[in-house]
């Protein structure tokens, strides 16, 4: 028996495709147009919190089909799903906002379970947002699997008579117009250009924050949270995220953990 498919003795979706008594389990993964060489292959969670709230999960979904092409280049089979976000540019100023910091935690509670009743073997996050960055991270360090962490991007700058302008800008524009200061139909006229493509808020806020923070403790790749959402080098670092041995099912096996490259780094700050 090669390497590739002893492996597989020891990982955790031995549980769900190995074995005669497992037969009823692999037939749902066929249903889904799984092959035998896939349903025998380590499986790697590819989670994203992918929505149309906000312009910081949109590019999520384009950035995940990157993800799953590098797994299943590496020998992996990506298992796709989806979790909430609420985003808190949209959230505030009224009684959303009340959800925000709750759905960290609904976030970091899905992706749990999610990973844990499928007994996938590694994950791979995508997040884009205030609450979706720490919940997703918090999900993998509770898991302690193989994990990567994909940070969605900033959004690009606009652009307002000639100069650079982000949503910091906007809430600028707001008490100005309040006193007088700007007229209807320039506040009309900033606010279509502030924020030209997808990504997060353009400016040191939470989300550009805690992206950077993801490097810095270990679980993004190096140099990944930088680039803008719009940029094709994301979905380069997103194809990036694979197995970095000769195969997904030996990398699975001695990758390092999330609980021990935080400690690693930690160590090291």
């Amino acid at each position: 028996m090669d390497a590739k498919t002893d492996i597989k003795k020891r990982l955790p979706s031995r549980h769900v495709t190995e074995g005669p008594e497992r037969a009823p389990h692999r037939s749902y993964l066929y249903a889904m147009g799984l092959t035998t060489q896939q349903i025998h292959q380590p499986f790697v969670g590819v989670a994203s919190c992918w929505n149309e709230a906000a312009p910081c999960n949109i590019s999520l979904m384009r950035q995940a089909q990157a993800v799953k092409k590098g797994v299943a280049s590496a020998g992996g089979t990506p298992r796709e799903f989806c979790t909430i976000t609420v985003t808190d540019g949209i959230a505030m100023g009224h009684d959303g906002m009340r959800s925000s910091l709750p759905s960290r935690e609904c976030i970091a509670d899905s992706v749990e379970l999610t990973v844990r009743g499928h007994a996938y073997d590694a994950l791979v996050g995508l997040a884009g947002c205030d609450k979706s960055l720490p919940g997703m991270m918090m999900a993998m360090v509770r898991l302690n699997v193989p994990s990567i962490f994909i940070y969605g991007g900033s959004i690009l700058p606009g652009n307002f008579r000639g100069q650079q302008v982000t949503v910091q800008d906007m809430f600028e524009a707001v008490g100005k117009h309040s006193v007088g200061e700007m007229s209807d139909a320039d506040l009309d006229e900033i606010e279509r250009v502030a924020c030209p493509s997808a990504g997060a808020c353009g400016a040191q806020f939470t989300a550009n924050t805690m992206a950077t923070v993801s490097e810095a403790i270990g679980l993004a790749l190096p140099y990944s949270a930088g680039a803008p959402a719009p940029y094709e080098i994301r979905d380069a670092f997103c194809c990036t995220c694979r197995p970095s041995r000769t195969s997904a099912a030996l990398s699975l096996t001695y990758s390092t953990s999330p609980k021990s490259s935080k400690r690693h780094r930690m160590s090291r700050i």
